[in-house]
């Protein structure tokens, strides 16, 4: 089950939700592999709406990993996006809001409802 109050998506291959969450592991990995030096650095690089297909690999591929798949970017570039290309890029965006955005404004803003935020699941 995807929580999207521990920064979790799912990225749709062939009708199965695989989980994906930026752990500071996988933030590590992209600060890498983009070139950047901090967190603030990698948020401006992903702001500018810019991404390429080589982007998108490397962030799904480091939201599998995060959540504990064991994949390379080759593996993930040759998978079957539900949606294809547009799946893919929706995924990666989405993970990235998960990661540095408000999770309650995503997930209303996933169920249609933006004005209503959904409350914290009870502990």
């Amino acid at each position: 089950m995807i929580n999207r109050y521990r920064g979790e998506t799912a990225l749709m291959v062939e009708g199965e939700p695989r989980p994906m969450r930026l752990t500071l592991g996988a933030l590590a990995e992209l600060e890498h592999a983009f070139s950047v030096d901090s967190l603030p650095a990698l948020g401006e690089r992903f702001a500018g709406g810019r991404l390429s297909a080589r982007d998108v690999t490397r962030i799904l591929t480091a939201g599998l990993r995060g959540a504990g798949g064991r994949v390379s970017e080759d593996e993930v570039a040759a998978l079957a996006f539900d949606g294809g290309l547009n799946g893919a890029i929706k995924a990666a965006i989405g993970l990235l809001d998960a990661t540095f955005g408000d999770p309650a404004e995503a997930s209303a803003a996933e169920a249609g409802d933006v004005s209503r935020p959904p409350q914290p699941p009870a502990t």
